[in-house]
């Protein structure tokens, strides 16, 4: 089993405010919006060194989606962010309709999303939104699993042509992979090579399935752990590979069971690899207010699920 250092703990929204100060020294036509949480979504930088380049959109989700449609026809590469429930089930109609369906260079950058936002509650823990943005056509999906990795999935973001919905949080997770990483958009990425099953991780359960993998291994498991920070379009090539090696697999996310990124996988299995899948995600419920670990805990998405998924789906083998 490879082993990983955690350079540092940090949060991934303050990777995304990172990439976004980046970008704002970089690329002109980069624009930034948001709806009265600057600080939340770490915009203060960007918007100290490039006033005139942001648009205090005000609680006004759905006018801040069409202004960064309109915006795109300028020229400009806007980043619109907010909480990743604001961003999504407050405001579908505009994306639909504004944005995915014109193919509009929109950049939606989705803040807080999932049970790790915690205290907060039911109400703003929004575990519904990848699949609501991965059903819309031509819209892709990334979800990256630390500050490194969000920082440059938001620098490849704004060099993509076209919609993007950019999924990040409010915890503070280990920050592990490199500093220098080329993000390829739709590439997975194999943090540790294996045989006996594959997990497909996404967002913060990336770490969760690195630390699964740790055990597995002390119990004679070999596991191959696949980072998908791309959700659509999803790197089937990679898929595939992966499972005729392993022929079982486990799924982890920080979503609803129902629309996220195990369905995806299993969805691309069906059709060209039927395989035994076992899913490690919510399962048809709201959250409720908790903490991050008790949250995880309850709702069954943390490291001694994995494990469990991983011991059943290879007895199914």
């Amino acid at each position: 089993m490879k082993k990983y250092e955690i350079q540092n703990v940090k949060d991934t929204r303050s990777g995304f405010g990172e990439g976004l100060t980046e970008l704002g020294r970089t690329n002109p036509e980069v624009v930034a919006l948001c709806a009265d949480l600057i600080g939340s979504l770490k915009m203060d930088e960007f918007i100290k060194e490039n006033p005139e380049r942001f648009f205090q959109m005000g609680i006004s989700e759905a006018n801040m989606m069409g202004v960064a449609a309109g915006l795109t026809i300028g020229g400009k590469i806007p980043f619109a962010g907010t909480f990743a429930n604001f961003a999504t089930g407050r405001v579908y109609d505009q994306i639909r309709q504004s944005i995915a369906y014109s193919g509009k260079n929109v950049k939606i950058a989705a803040s807080h999303a999932g049970l790790t936002l915690g205290e907060d509650g039911a109400t703003h823990q929004i575990l519904e939104d990848i699949g609501l943005m991965k059903m819309l056509p031509g819209m892709v999906v990334i979800n990256p699993c630390d500050f490194n990795q969000t920082k440059a999935a938001t620098i490849a973001a704004a060099a993509y042509e076209g919609p993007v919905y950019l999924r990040f949080g409010r915890p503070k997770v280990p920050n592990f992979t490199p500093v220098d990483q080329k993000f390829e958009i739709g590439k997975a990425v194999v943090l540790n090579e294996g045989t006996d099953v594959t997990i497909f991780a996404t967002g913060h359960l990336v770490w969760k399935a690195i630390q699964a993998g740790e055990i597995l291994a002390e119990k004679g498991i070999s596991a191959e752990i696949i980072n998908i920070h791309t959700i659509k379009p999803l790197d089937e090539k990679a898929v595939l590979a992966s499972v005729k090696k392993t022929k079982c697999v486990v799924t982890a996310e920080e979503h609803q069971m129902n629309g996220g990124l195990g369905d995806t996988i299993a969805q691309l299995l069906s059709r060209q690899l039927p395989t035994p899948i076992e899913f490690v995600a919510v399962n048809d419920s709201f959250g409720e207010s908790g903490t991050e670990e008790q949250l995880m805990t309850k709702y069954g998405i943390n490291t001694p699920h994995i494990v469990e998924a991983v011991q059943k789906v290879i007895a199914r083998k």
